[in-house]
């Protein structure tokens, strides 16, 4: 079972993201700070876990394999830099597809908890989008986190019209970290050792 989880979008959070979808790790640029998040997470005890559409495999834009390599070159990066992610879950489907793991639906978020044995209700979301705050929302996680990385300056605008207010709106990833293992130090002080990821609809080790 995992406590002190924090779930984090990709793209416009972790990394640069393009209107064209990122397609081969040639085009993945990490955000300045991101890496360095992912270490003050990982070194205050959390659990580290990607939530991420990817609907550029079913557009027949990336193979999963690509992705793959993306994801597992990612992981190697951000262990470099001392930090470490738990696992990763993305959603391949198109918007017309009617999944229920696209985000805003809670569906990657579900597959999580079940494999963890996660309490949403005690989990953090980071994203960028309308759709991660509504995600973590409709997940019932506890703390939702927007960036203005990303698509994060127009999100607000959107969430605004919809009423929908996240926790917090921060600057970088960075600052959410910071934001996060402030609370939980005063909080309570405690670290979490996290299990070794294993496959089911995520990126594999």
């Amino acid at each position: 079972m995992l406590r002190d989880v924090v779930f984090l979008d990709r793209d416009g959070v972790i990394n640069e993201d393009s209107p064209d979808y990122i397609r081969s790790w040639d085009e993945f640029r990490f955000i300045p700070g991101s890496t360095e998040a992912i270490r003050c997470l990982t070194e205050h005890g959390f659990a580290v876990i990607l939530i991420t559409n990817q609907s550029a495999v079913n557009r027949g834009m990336i193979t999963r394999q690509t992705l793959e390599h993306m994801h597992t070159m990612m992981r190697l990066a951000v262990e470099a830099a001392g930090g470490r992610i738990t696992d990763i879950f993305f959603c391949p489907h198109r918007p017309d597809e009617g999944c229920g793991c696209r985000k805003p639906a809670p569906g990657l978020i579900r597959k999580a908890q079940a494999i963890y044995g996660i309490d949403p209700a005690t989990a953090c979301m980071v994203g960028d989008s309308a759709k991660d705050i509504e995600c973590a929302r409709n997940a019932g996680c506890a703390r939702s986190i927007l960036v203005r990385t990303g698509n994060g300056r127009a999100s607000e605008k959107i969430l605004e019209h919809k009423n929908i207010r996240p926790d917090h709106i921060v600057a970088n990833l960075y600052e959410a970290a910071v934001l996060i293992c402030g609370c939980e130090k005063k909080r309570s002080g405690r670290s979490a050792e996290t299990p070794d990821p294993s496959c089911c609809f995520r990126t594999t080790a």
